[in-house]
C-alpha cells in the first residue's frame, strides 16, 4: 500500500436517526419510493433532513415477503425528525405505487406516531390492524390501500464519519472514492448521504469572507486549484482532485467499520496520494474516529 494514511481522526456527532423499511411489488418501484423519500437530504447544513438508502431486502427478509429497500433519514432534532418521517412516507411513500412502510429499528429511544398521523389522509375511512404482529393503518387510496406501521422508532445514531480522498489524477481519484462507496454499502447500518455516495465540495464551518451570512463555506485548503495562492493549503503539492465520503450509522461500530472497508477498497485502486479526515480539533464532535485503528 503506496497511500499515506494520516494520523487524525474524523469527528462524529449524534443525530437522531430512523430506520424505515419500504415494501413494494417489484424491486423496482420499491426503488423509486425509496429514492423519492430520501431526495435532497445531503447534509443538514441546507437540507430538511439527512437522507438515504441503505440497502436492498430480498422479499424472503421483508416483514411482507415483497422486495424491498431500508432507508434511514436522520435530524439534529428530534421533533424535526418526526416531521420530515410524515413528510417524506406521507409524499413519497404514500403516493407511489404499491408500496408499504414499515419501521426497521431494531431498537429505539422514541417512537414517533407516524403512521397514526398520516392514517388521517384516509378522512375516516382508515382502519386500524394486527398483521404480522405489529399494529398497522390501512388508508384507502384509488389503486387500493396503503399499509403503513402505526409508529416509527428513532434513536440517536452517529453522523459526520468521513473519509478525504487526495489523487494526483482526477479520474482514478473518483475511481477509488466509487470502490470505498461501493464497500462502504455491504456495512449494514450505515449510509452515505451524498449524490452517489460522494461529495465534491467539502465545507468548513463559516466564511473567511462572507461571515455576516454563510454559516459554511468551501474547505479552501483542501481545494487543488488554490495550491500556491494561499499560505494554509494542507494539500500535497501534486494533488489534483480531493473527494469526500461522509457516512451516517446507527452506531459508532457501524460507523468505523464503514470507513474501514472504505479505506481497504480505496487503496487497492492506483492512483492514490493520500487518504485523511476532517474534524475540528475534537471541540464539537462527541466521537473521534482514528484512521490508524481502521488499517
Amino acid at each position: 500500500m503506496n497511500v499515506e494514511i494520516e494520523d487524525t481522526f474524523a469527528e462524529g456527532f449524534k443525530m437522531w436517526i430512523s430506520r424505515v423499511l419500504i415494501t413494494a411489488a417489484t424491486q423496482e418501484w420499491a426503488l423509486t419510493s425509496a429514492r423519492a423519500a430520501t431526495g435532497f437530504g445531503t447534509s443538514i447544513i441546507m437540507s430538511p433532513a439527512e437522507a438515504a438508502i441503505e440497502k436492498i431486502v430480498p422479499p424472503e427478509d421483508t416483514i411482507d415477503g415483497r422486495p424491498g429497500v431500508i432507508i434511514q433519514i436522520a435530524h439534529t432534532k428530534k421533533k424535526k425528525l418526526a416531521k420530515q418521517l410524515l413528510a417524506r412516507l406521507g409524499q413519497c411513500v404514500l403516493t407511489c405505487p404499491t408500496t408499504a412502510a414499515f419501521c426497521a429499528m431494531d431498537e429505539y429511544d422514541e417512537l414517533f406516531k407516524t403512521g397514526a398521523n398520516l392514517r388521517y389522509f384516509g378522512d375516516g375511512f382508515e382502519e386500524k390492524v394486527e398483521m404480522y404482529g405489529r399494529t398497522l393503518w390501512k388508508i384507502p387510496v384509488m389503486e387500493g390501500e396503503f399499509l403503513i406501521d402505526s409508529e416509527f422508532g428513532a434513536k440517536k445514531g452517529v453522523a459526520g464519519g468521513n473519509l478525504l480522498l487526495i489523487g494526483a489524477d482526477p479520474e482514478k481519484t473518483l475511481q477509488a472514492t466509487e470502490a470505498a462507496v461501493k464497500a462502504i454499502e455491504t456495512v449494514d447500518y450505515t449510509v452515505t448521504t451524498f449524490p452517489g455516495g460522494i461529495c465534491r465540495s467539502g465545507s468548513k464551518i463559516g466564511s473567511l469572507k462572507y461571515s455576516k451570512f454563510m454559516h459554511a463555506s468551501t474547505n479552501h485548503r483542501f481545494c487543488p486549484t488554490l495550491i500556491g495562492k494561499i499560505d494554509d493549503s494542507e494539500l500535497p503539492v501534486n494533488a489534483k482532485s480531493v473527494l469526500e465520503i461522509v457516512i451516517n450509522g446507527l452506531t459508532i461500530d457501524a460507523v468505523s467499520k464503514a470507513m474501514s472497508e472504505a479505506i481497504k477498497a480505496a487503496v487497492e485502486v492506483p492512483g492514490l496520494i493520500k487518504i485523511t479526515a476532517a474534524n475540528y480539533g475534537g471541540e464539537l464532535g462527541q466521537y473521534q474516529i482514528h484512521l490508524k485503528d481502521l488499517v
